[in-house]
């Protein structure tokens, strides 16, 4: 039995959503490209792409805006990061409930498109078949947005989870963060430094078994 499942109080797992579940590398690779704001042989990683683009003289405008494409208009190009559509069917078999979390305002500063960022997640959720019942089954209540990432933590808090998965840092820096809520940080691209009271895990894979190895 490992640490995530030896607490005897239900388990409830909150998730942020982009590049938690979702990812946008191949995305922002392309639109980066299109827009030639990266040479084609930089690696497709969102952390790559950012550091390359913010060089430039006006790059964190550049970034803000590619950004801005990537979680509006173009969303649908986006793709689920693998080991997601397992972690949440092995959540239904066990009884886990779920919430997705995410730290997302409405409209981006630089989108000429004004597409609401939250709707364009839930559609794409929608494509994804996260509510379809032939799908994952979930029901859009389960599906919080702040706009800021005190009021994402304050989520955290209301919906009383007791394990949260993020891939920022920053969100478990924060004082605010609950310290009863057990850490688990996404990283598949990075070692970053210890954190106390953090478990790194680098895949879904890890992250499923981290809950549900043991179990039929």
């Amino acid at each position: 039995m490992n640490a995530g499942m030896n607490e005897s109080r239900e388990r409830i797992i909150g998730v942020d959503f982009d590049n938690t579940l979702v990812t946008y590398d191949g995305l922002l690779y392309n639109i980066a490209v299109q827009h030639g704001l990266i040479p084609p042989t930089t690696e497709k990683n969102k952390k790559c792409i950012r550091d390359h683009i913010r060089q430039l003289p006006t790059g964190e405008i550049e970034w803000q805006k590619l950004q801005a494409l990537a979680y509006g208009p173009r969303i649908g190009e986006a793709r689920l990061i693998d080991g997601v559509w397992t972690f949440f069917k092995l959540c239904k078999q066990n009884g886990v409930k779920v919430y997705i979390v995410s730290h997302k305002t409405e409209f981006a500063n630089y989108d000429e498109t004004h597409t609401n960022l939250r709707t364009a997640a839930l559609d794409w959720m929608a494509a994804n078949k996260f509510f379809k019942k032939e799908g994952l089954g979930l029901s859009t209540e389960v599906v919080f947005f702040g706009a800021i990432r005190q009021e994402k933590i304050e989520l955290v808090r209301m919906l009383g989870c007791t394990h949260f998965i993020d891939d920022l840092e920053e969100t478990f820096l924060e004082e605010t963060f609950p310290a009863n809520v057990e850490k688990i940080l996404f990283a598949p691209y990075r070692q970053p430094e210890t954190l106390p009271g953090v478990k790194v895990l680098r895949a879904w894979q890890e992250i499923n078994d981290y809950f549900f190895s043991g179990t039929d």
